[in-house]
């Protein structure tokens, strides 16, 4: 039982998109994991940092951080 060429590049067309849902899917769930166990920084989170260094942080000490952290992605 043969098929044709057409059939066969038919099923190699829904496998990469059936693939490519999956893999959709799977990557936005793994993503999700990530965030959770680490959350992106944000002002509280430097605000606390420094307190817990034995610092009483400024606004504009917090700004700096915060602008070098996006500045390093």
């Amino acid at each position: 039982m043969t098929m044709s060429l057409g059939h066969e590049i038919l099923l190699i067309a829904i496998g990469l998109v059936i693939g490519a849902v999956i893999g959709f899917f799977v990557s936005r769930l793994v993503m999700k994991k990530y965030l959770k166990k680490n959350p992106p920084i944000n002002e509280q989170m430097i605000k606390i940092m420094m307190s817990q260094m034995g610092r009483t942080p400024t606004q504009k000490q917090i700004n700096q951080m915060m602008k070098a952290m996006n500045n390093a992605k």
